[in-house]
Formats: C-alpha cells, structure tokens, sequence
C-alpha cells in the first residue's frame, strides 16, 4: 500500500510529458467563379488577415483555372479578402483547426460593380494558436534526435524513456498493455514481425527520424494491436542538390558481473563494445530526388542472465541459472527514386535491404536446493540469421484543389528466418549433444488505395487494402546420443493469411467541436496447415468478417482546455510464431510452444481526456478502460512423472485494463524545461480454465488475478550556451501482474551531454543509460503443482560516445 501511495503521489504532483504532433502551417485552398456566368475567375487578388486587428499574413493571385491556395497559415482566426477589377470586394471569415494540414472552402462567387444589390456576405477563416488545445491528442510525435541519453542504440532502447511507454521482456508496452502494432512508416513490415514486435532491440535507432505513439488509432490503420500503434519513421532527406549526414557511435557496457555466476559454466561478458556507423545521402535535382540511408549496429550483450528457483509440491527444489553471450551485427540499408512526373503526379520506388546476425552462447546449470549436486549441465550455441528484402511501388496523384490526394501503394517482402541450434547436454551418468534447424521463407505482398479529400471543416478519409501472406516452416531436429529433444515434434508447417479491408473516416472541427467518426470492415482468412505425422497438433483454421469502429468527439472550453471522448474497437491476431507448432529450447527445462487453436483476441476501449494549456506548459489527464474477450496470454504447466515447465499460449478470456494517465509539460526557462509522465493503472484477469495439449492433454485451471501498478518517468532537458544540451531521465515502474504471477519494481537514470560543433554542421554527443545499475527483472510465478522465482541481471549499463557531421 505504501508502494501505491507513493506512486499515487508522484502521478498526482508531477505526472507526463509528451510532444503532441501538431499541424505547424495549415494550406487553405479554393475556387473563384463569376457569380453571373459560373466561370472560373483569374487573377483574382486573395489575401489572409488576422480576424482580430486585420494584419495581412499571406497572399496569392488564383490561377487559370480559377484556383488559389494559401500555404503556411498558422492556427488562428483570420479573414479572407478576394478582389478583382469590375467586381466587388468579398470577404469571408473562415475557422481553420489543427486536425488537417489542407482545407478546401466552398467555392466563392464575385459579383460584377454593375450589380448594385450586391450584398457583402463575410466568411471567416479561424484557425488555431499554436499553443491551443485543438492539438491532436490521439497522437504524439519524438523526435529520436532529441532522445540524447539513449542515443547510439537500438530502437528499442530509445523507447524506454518515452512517455507512456515502458518495456518488459522485449516488449514495449503502452499503459501497461503489449498488445502494440509496431509500424514503419506507416506500414507493418518484417523488420518488426508484421506488426508484433520482433527485432526491435537489433534496428539501429541511428536509422529512425521520429517516433508515433498512437493509443486511439483510427479506422484508416490496420485493427491490429488493442494497445495501440508505435509507428516508426524513418530517415528520408529531400534537399535539393548533394546532401547528407554521417555519424559513429561507439559504447561499452557490462563493467563489472552484478551477481557471480553458478559453478562449472564459462564465463559471462564484461566490457561489451557497440558498434554503430551510420550514412544518409541524397540527391534532388529538377524532377528526380534520389535517396540512401545505410545503418549497422555491432553489439556483444549479456543478453540474459536469469538466476531461477523452482518449488515443486512434493518439496523438489531445483536451482538454474541461465547467461545468454549474444554477439548480433544489424544492417539495415534503404535507397529509392523519387520522380515528380509533374505537378500533379508522383512516383516513390525504394528497396530495403535487412540482413540481422546473431550468434547466442549460453550456459544453463541446474542444482539441487542447497547447491551440493549439480544435477545437469545445458550449453548452447544458437547461430541465426535473418534476412529481409522489401520492394515499394507508390503513387500519389494530387487533384488541383490542395490536399486532395489519390495514392496508391504496392509493397512486396521476403523473410528468411533461419537458426541453428546446438546442445551440450550434461547429465551425472552421461552426455549428449543435440542440435536442430529452423528454415522459414515469409513472403507478403501488400495492395492499398487510398483517398483524401479536404473540406471547409476538415477531411473525409477512405481507401482499401488487401495482404497476401504465405509463411513456411521447416524444423529438423538432429538427435545425438541420449538426446532429449521431442524430435516427434518436428517437420513441417504453413501459415496462410488472406486479410482484404475497407475503410471510411471523417474528420470535423469548428471553433468550439472536433469530431472523428470512422469504421474499417476487415475480411481475415486463417490457414494454418500441420505435417499430418505431428503427435499433437492438427491442421487448423479460422475466418471472419467484423466491424471496427472508432469515434473521438472533443469540446474545446476556451482557448486553454478541451475536453475529448475517444472509443475504438480493435483486435489481436495470433502472429505466426504465436501459433508455431515446434518446442523451441532456448531454455532447457522452461519450454515454449505455439498453440494453433488460438483465437483472435477482440477489445473495445474507451477514453476521457482533458487538456489544459498555458504560456509554457500544459497538463493533460487520461481516464481510460479496455475490456477484452480471448485474452491472449501464455500458460505454464507440468506433466506427471516431469520436472519441465511448458510455457503454451492460450486464450485465457475475459481482461481488463483501466486506468489515470497524466501529462505534465513545463519550459521553466530558455536553459531548462521537463516533462513528467506518470500512469496508474489495474489490471484484470478473470478466472479461466483451458486445456494445454502439448506434451500431452492437460488441464490448467486460474483464479481470478488482480493488481494495480503504474509508472513515472521525469524527463529533463537542459539547453546550456555555445550549443551545449542534456538530457537526464528518472524511470519508475511499479510492480505489475504478469500471467500466473508477479513482476517486481524497476528503477533507473539515464543521461546524456551533447555539443553542438562546426558551425553546427558536427556534433558530439556521450550517454549513459542505466547509470545506478539498478535495472534488474524480478518475477515470481505460481503454476499448478508449481512455483518459481526468478532474477535476470542482463546488462543494462552501457556508456556511448558519437559523432555525427551534415554535409
């Protein structure tokens, strides 16, 4: 109670910070008629004055063909004044918000000087302030340049210290939920598993330009993911002429072994080098803008060191220790033409090339409850490489009203996943060595159409989609003498998915409502096909046509606070290796296997926001719930006559997670600014029972968990002279539910000093992440017939020196 109390406070008192993405000039557009004869009028003088003191911002002529825009509009109130000789002068006031970057007008007709009934009728422009709370706020944007403390590392690292986000097990998790689709620019690729979240601790932050954390998505993006998206953008430069950046990273960790290893296994890593070069280059002349961007991270890692105590009923006491050395080399290289065809028509063409190679040394010891007898000896050599090939084809048709758009998309990949493993195993009466290959070729072919077209008060969004996906998996498994493996459970498996979706939105905003309403109608066609000789698992499959709405309804209080109602409706597909049919032993005695018989899991969320802003600052308060049928999780159990821990996924039902999210975001001067971030949230399992079939059929049975845990995370952020700044950051993360048990406290500081230097063409940076060496994952789980406790002392300390230089 104390622990929440505490947390409590701090949410209460400090509570987070996020940079919202946020319309920075809005494009007004429109035509100009002869009210008398309905033909287009050119050459008509249009400018834009602020409605309050009538201050000319911008202006432009109409064209041959009557129309005119006006760019780079900030939000505000304005006027619009048309005039033209022998006609008379009009002006309009017009509300433009912050929702749409274009805004189409209703078609303006002049009257001619010799009509003298002529009436003036006003239009008003409005258009929000900067710093007004028409700011979206189901979306916020960072910048991974301005992530110092975390930079020279991988994507994921430089998540850790986001607001709202917190990462567990290798998962990012937004309120304390991982069911996050991870996107890159916009599109679920290979690179992160389709959507799921693979390889994210292996992507080189050093190729990423912003970061989109999206907890309401809207109907235009795939239903994928209750949690949310994380949608990662990559760099892309479109200067004109020869341009581009390099940079060098270099970074150490693993200083000192935090907890000594058990006997008779070798050592663990010490002093790990990061290795981490980067080049981005392009070329833009005329009508063709070509572009490059190659990165490659080199890491030696503790990537796991997991000391473990299992209790059995029958008073069994078995003690581990697992230490995993991974060596991994991540190249990610990106090129493609851009070629503006004319003022109208675009076509982007790009290939991305993605090749992650990882070599895993581990040794597993067991020992009885007072370490007297080693009672097994399991080491490993994991060797793996994956390979990712991409290809994209857009198109992008821009109508003559500003803002009305046609792309249309067409995006190929190849995956190839292929491990080795092989196993020393060590027994007191005898040895044996193992070994096993895993071969999988992922090829997806993606189609989309999509079409936006700017109104007076917002937009209408609409478009299509269909995936292709086929993925086939072989494993062999190569017994040796005395082997342990279930070589049975080997062979072959095919994964189909036929996904075709609609889509309509529409967004509204005038002075005082905002409005959001759209729905997506996804067709999912599930084929999962089995070697017919497998022991356990069968052939199987699913299908289904269902509705996901979301609707966001906001009312702006004054030009300080706005409230906002937010609900969606979205699921969670079972990804490929959810459903994997093979026992993988990365851990000889805690087995993870896929289950073919999962289900989708469907959620419906809703939201209560309120944000108030200031001159330097504003807070913003989340009320939020999620409720879920065919919860998602993964069960451990035991067999009779076994000591094995098999860790299968099943849908558990019914969950629940709600909770208070605060944002609090303060310049306190020109050298320093912070923003605190702070989630209190309770999450709900209810009672299940489910059967595992693998290794043989049994029952697993679970009461009703409940817990309420949450986060803090205090970002600071100092702006020194002569182009110096730093960033330090404080993250708390309470306790948690995890399934069948517990996960415990964790806490650390980063920072981070940059310089800015060669007339700001260079800069310096060093960081160091995990500075006290606190960042150890606690667990402790209750299974039937079972318990056990655990604690990994992977490495989290890691210093880094970089630089980088535009030219």
């Amino acid at each position: 109670m104390y622990r929440i109390r505490l947390l409590l406070f701090f949410i209460t008192v400090l509570c987070s910070s996020i940079a919202y993405a946020q319309v920075a000039g809005i494009t007004i557009s429109g035509l100009i008629k002869n009210k008398t004869n309905k033909l287009a009028l050119s050459y008509v003088n249009v400018l834009a004055r602020t409605e309050k003191d009538t201050a000319f911002v911008a202006g432009t002529i109409t064209n041959e063909e009557g129309r005119f825009s006006l760019t780079g509009i900030k939000p505000g109130n304005y006027q619009l004044e048309f005039s033209l000789s022998g006609f008379r002068k009009q002006r309009q006031p017009l509300f433009v918000g912050s929702l749409s970057e274009f805004l189409e007008i209703p078609p303006i007709e002049l009257e001619q000087e010799a009509d003298k009934e002529t009436k003036i009728e006003e239009v008003v422009l409005t258009a929000s302030k900067k710093n007004e709370v028409s700011n979206q706020l189901d979306k916020k944007t960072y910048s991974v340049a301005d992530n110092i403390s975390q930079s020279g590392g991988s994507v994921l690292q430089s998540m850790q210290n986001l607001p709202g986000v917190t990462v567990q097990d290798g998962k990012v998790q937004l309120r304390g939920n991982d069911k996050v689709t991870v996107l890159i620019d916009g599109k679920q690729t290979a690179l992160t598993g389709f959507g799921s979240q693979s390889g994210l601790d292996n992507i080189p932050a050093s190729a990423i330009d912003k970061i989109e954390i999206i907890n309401n998505p809207s109907s235009k993006y795939d239903a994928n993911g209750n949690a949310g998206i994380i949608n990662i953008i990559m760099k892309k430069n479109n200067k004109n002429g020869w341009n581009g950046k390099g940079s060098f990273t270099y970074g150490t960790g693993s200083y000192w072994v935090r907890k000594e290893n058990l006997p008779t296994i070798r050592p663990q890593y010490t002093i790990t080098p990061k290795i981490n070069p980067s080049l981005s280059l392009n070329y833009r002349k005329d009508k063709i803008n070509v572009f490059l961007q190659a990165d490659n991270l080199y890491t030696e890692t503790l990537n796991k060191n997991e000391f473990v105590t299992r209790t059995y009923d029958d008073g069994t006491i078995i003690n581990s220790q697992l230490k995993r050395n991974r060596n991994t080399n991540y190249l990610t290289t990106k090129a493609g033409i851009d070629w503006k065809i004319d003022a109208q028509n675009t076509l982007t063409i790009s290939g991305l090339y993605g090749s992650e190679k990882i070599i895993d040394r581990g040794d597993q010891p067991f020992f009885n409850g007072d370490f007297s007898q080693r009672l097994r000896l399991w080491q490993f050599l994991e060797d793996e490489l994956k390979t990712t090939i991409m290809g994209t084809a857009s198109y992008q048709h821009k109508f003559k009203d500003a803002g009305h758009l046609l792309n249309v998309g067409f995006n190929y990949t190849f995956h190839r996943e292929d491990e080795k493993y092989f196993y020393d195993n060590y027994l007191p009466a005898s040895t044996g060595t193992d070994a096993f290959k895993l071969l999988s070729d992922e090829q997806v072919y993606d189609f989309n159409v999509d079409y936006v077209k700017p109104l007076k008060y917002g937009r209408i969004e609409t478009g299509i989609k269909l995936r292709n996906r086929s993925i086939p998996t072989n494993m062999n498994f190569i017994p040796g003498v005395n082997s342990v493996l279930d070589v049975n459970a080997g062979g072959w498996a095919t994964y189909k998915e036929l996904i075709p979706a609609i889509y309509g939105n529409y967004i509204f905003e005038n002075e005082k409502w905002e409005a959001e309403l759209g729905v997506r109608l996804e067709y999912v066609k599930i084929q999962y096909n089995v070697n017919p000789n497998h022991p356990t698992y069968k052939s199987d499959s699913y299908n289904y046509t269902q509705p996901f709405p979301n609707l966001r309804l906001a009312y702006k209080l004054n030009d300080y606070n706005k409230l906002s109602v937010f609900y969606n409706r979205r699921v969670d597909r079972p990804n490929e290796v959810d459903i994997r049919i093979f026992p993988k032993y990365d851990d000889a005695e805690i087995i993870k296997v896929g289950n073919p018989q999962l289900r989708p899991q469907f959620t419906n969320s809703i939201e209560l926001g309120h944000k108030y802003n200031w001159d330097n600052g504003y807070l913003y308060s989340a009320l939020y719930h999620r409720f879920a049928n065919g919860t998602i999780t993964r069960i451990s159990s035991i067999v009779p006559e076994s000591r094995l821990i098999y860790a299968v996924f099943q849908n558990a039902g019914k969950s629940y997670n709600s909770g208070l999210e605060m944002i609090w975001n303060q310049k306190v001067s020109k050298a320093y600014s912070f923003n605190v971030n702070g989630n209190i949230y309770r999450n709900q399992i209810d009672a299940f029972s489910v059967e595992n079939l693998y290794p043989q059929p049994n029952i697993f049975s679970s009461n009703q968990e409940i817990a309420i845990s949450g986060n803090v995370k205090l970002n600071n952020i100092f702006k020194f002279s002569k182009g110096f700044d730093a960033q330090l950051t404080a993250v708390y993360l309470a306790p948690d539910i995890i399934p069948q048990g517990k996960i415990g406290l964790r806490f650390s500081v980063d920072l981070g000093v940059k310089k800015s230097v060669q007339n700001g063409k260079g800069e310096i940076f060093v960081n160091a992440t995990d500075l006290l060496n606190t960042m150890v994952i606690k667990k402790k789980i209750q299974g039937n017939g079972f318990s056990y406790t655990s604690d990994d002392y992977y490495e989290t300390q890691v210093l880094r020196l970089g630089y980088s230089y535009k030219f």
